[in-house]
């Protein structure tokens, strides 16, 4: 069988270009109207995608005079988006830094019932000063020991799912036997940062657990990635440094004793689309005409943990920026957007323009054919399993995509036509349901 592309659609409000809002179509209310996320799920759904995204954070993203701000609770919207489609899997961000593991795989376990086996979670480490007040404390923990949190959290929610066996439940109605408490395993779970007792209080899922997806590139979360991630969402400008990440990534993950083909990475694309090049790249004009650069340069500053008033709109980056070391915060899109304005010779002008459709993911405006062949050319070329589609407008850009993009990828033999017999989100992405690691343990033992 010839292997076949990955696609998620990134959903994000009236769309990922910070100005879309501001066009004519859009509708600035619709980070909230249900309708809209139904209409966009059931788009991505027509064009066959394996999965679809909500990224989420525990405080408010950005000033109100910016963008749309705030937003639905994630796995409370993909909970009604799982009754308003069939096939699509959902996948949410939900992070290890403020939550708590009983809780959230808890969450999760019920959306992958519900949805009938199409949950996925995108594990983050939330970095930011912002996020840390609204939990009590007055830094965000240092990056290395968030991931340390995030490692003991996802091993205490695998025990968790595990905790009851798939056949825990009897239903033997004559004998009045409901369930079996020999195959139910409470973690007691005693660790550095979490002390959980007691079983799940939701059975053993469809896929046994969600999808395991992490969207961070830094050292500490290629070794994250590499010990637990199934999917990775990733940010690279050109393909050669596509490819480094690629074959680090896999040959990690082989390190790690996993095989390299059981995580999928793919890279996110802004995908510009006219039906000639000059209408794509008079699309992309008008967005970046409507960036107000007051708030690029506070957001850019922010990033590059700059004193306000630091940049200047028409010179270049300093000199002297913080290394990567000294962050604390988003190390891998810090280190991207330097790499990015040093290698272009970008002003900070120019920068703000590049990264406002994408936050530093790669930006293509093309006619479909065009972008067909750039997503052709990494998929084949050892730099991606599939993309993370970031349409800039929303729903217009992935009305655009699914209708002109989509017929050319499955013309060349690259994109299902159908969902055909799997169902659940990991057996679209290729991946092997997980065993319970109490039944082998058991099964070991005898």
């Amino acid at each position: 069988m010839t292997r076949q592309l990955h696609l998620n659609a990134f959903l994000m409000n009236t769309g990922h270009h910070e100005a879309s809002w501001r066009l004519p179509e859009s509708d600035p209310y619709a980070h909230v109207d249900l309708a809209h996320y139904v209409r966009l799920a059931r788009t991505a759904e027509r064009g066959t995608f394996d999965s679809l995204f909500l990224a989420d954070g525990p405080q408010l993203w950005s000033n109100l005079a910016q963008r749309p701000a705030g937003a639905l609770e994630p796995l409370t919207l993909l909970t009604a988006l799982a009754t308003a489609t069939e096939h699509i899997g959902l996948i949410a961000t939900a992070s290890t830094s403020y939550n708590s593991p009983y809780n959230l795989a808890r969450k999760f376990a019920s959306l992958d019932i519900v949805s009938g086996g199409r949950a996925g979670w995108n594990i983050v480490t939330t970095a930011g000063a912002e996020a840390a007040r609204n939990f009590g404390l007055d830094a965000e923990p240092a990056h290395a020991e968030r991931y340390a949190r995030a490692d003991e959290f996802l091993d205490v929610a695998r025990k968790l799912w595990d905790s009851w066996e798939d056949d825990a439940i009897v239903a033997d109605k004559a004998a009045g036997v409901w369930g079996d408490d020999s195959k139910i395993h409470p973690p007691r779970h005693r660790g550095t940062y979490f002390r959980v007792e007691g079983a799940l209080n939701v059975p053993r899922t469809p896929q046994g657990h969600p999808l395991l997806v992490q969207a961070g590139s830094s050292e500490d979360g290629r070794r994250f990635a590499a010990r637990h991630a199934e999917a990775v969402f990733t940010a690279q400008q050109t393909i050669e440094d596509a490819r480094a990440f690629y074959a680090d990534l896999k040959a990690r993950t082989a390190e790690a004793g996993r095989d390299p083909d059981h995580i999928k990475v793919l890279p996110g694309i802004v995908p510009v689309i006219g039906s000639t090049e000059a209408e794509a790249r008079a699309a992309e004009r008008e967005l970046e005409d409507h960036i107000v650069h007051t708030h690029g340069v506070a957001r850019l500053e922010s990033l590059l943990q700059l004193e306000p008033g630091t940049l200047e709109l028409d010179g270049p980056l300093p000199a002297d920026l913080p290394s990567e070391d000294a962050v604390e915060g988003a190390k891998s899109r810090y280190t991207l957007v330097v790499q990015l304005a040093r290698r272009e010779r970008l002003t900070v002008r120019q920068l703000i323009g590049r990264l406002g459709g994408g936050r530093g993911h790669l930006t293509f405006a093309g006619t479909p054919e065009q972008i067909a062949d750039a997503i052709e050319t990494w998929f084949t070329q050892g730099a991606a399993d599939g993309f993370n589609i970031m349409p800039p407008v929303l729903p217009s850009g992935l009305d655009a995509f699914v209708d002109h993009v989509v017929p050319v990828l499955r013309e060349r033999g690259l994109l299902r036509t159908a969902y055909g017999p799997r169902r659940t989100l990991r057996e679209r992405y290729g991946l092997p349901r997980p065993a319970n690691q109490y039944t082998v343990r058991e099964n070991a033992l005898v």
